[in-house]
């Protein structure tokens, strides 16, 4: 846990977001399928990691640290908001999580696409994973108008790679879904060169877009997850969301450390957290 000058700046920040997220209005962009949903639809999203020694045998982290996956943090948004995108670059916000576990950024910018934009219903996070094959939830909200799903989850310790969803639509016409599942693979954020779990920061000058790794790409003897006999990577994790059938909780600030000690997992949480516009949450 932080200390309490620590965590107040956390609440202030969960606040902040909170009153930009209250007058969330937006309507969804020309060309965007519509979802016709009459309400609300809560989720939970169940994390599972699936990076074993076994699975992922070369220069698996075993110390200083041990393989582990950060904080989860997401979002859930219409289709003028991207968290991250294959093939296009990563934002600051996104760069600062993926190397280094620092959620600030990340956050404001999320907040300012819920106030300029008008594209964004809620926030969610689940507590860190401190062994590569553990699990971590949360719960989360959808509206209507922004039944998409994005999330990212750190790979630690690496250079800048992740897990992460990017605009899982969760409605399908009128109809919430009941379950989605998916494997999940690395991505490389395109800010820092390294080739290993261990890396030191070697910043990717220009910077690339954000790509899948696979076990042939980077094509080089030297990068963690070069498997040239596999055709594919096995998956890294998996997320499974189930909804829920009972109402929306009341908005609790939840304690995200978004302070960075380095490659370890300092972005923890004490429990998994939702916050959400009060307004959509009526059904506005």
């Amino acid at each position: 846990m932080g200390s309490p000058a620590t965590t107040a700046l956390h609440r202030a920040v969960c606040t902040l977001l909170l009153a930009s997220l209250g007058c969330v209005t937006g309507q969804p962009l020309g060309g965007e399928s519509i979802c016709t949903a009459r309400s609300l639809a809560r989720y939970n999203l169940a994390f599972a990691g699936k990076w074993s020694q076994t699975a992922f045998p070369k220069q698996y982290p075993l110390f200083r640290p041990p393989a582990q996956w950060s904080s989860l943090l997401g979002t859930t948004h219409s289709s003028d908001y991207s968290m991250w995108r294959e093939n296009e670059y990563a934002s600051n916000g996104l760069r600062d999580f993926v190397e280094q576990g620092e959620a600030w950024a990340l956050m404001k910018e999320i907040e300012a696409a819920g106030e300029k934009l008008q594209s964004v219903h809620a926030v969610f996070s689940a507590p860190a994973v401190p062994s590569g094959t553990g699990q971590t939830a949360s719960e989360l909200e959808v509206h209507p108008r922004h039944s998409l799903v994005s999330f990212v989850v750190r790979i630690v310790p690496s250079p800048d790679w992740f897990v992460g969803v990017d605009s899982l639509d969760l409605c399908e016409g009128g109809r919430w879904k009941e379950q989605v599942a998916l494997d999940l693979y690395p991505h490389d954020a395109g800010t820092d060169s390294g080739f290993t779990f261990s890396s030191p920061n070697f910043a990717t000058i220009p910077q690339a877009t954000v790509t899948e790794i696979t076990s042939s790409s980077p094509s080089h003897p030297a990068n963690s997850f070069y498997y040239p006999k596999l055709k594919s990577l096995p998956p890294m994790a998996r997320v499974t969301l189930v909804r829920l059938r009972q109402s929306a909780r009341a908005f609790v600030p939840p304690a995200l450390d978004l302070v960075s000690r380095g490659n370890e997992i300092t972005d923890n949480l004490s429990g998994p957290c939702v916050w959400f516009s009060s307004r959509n949450a009526a059904g506005l």
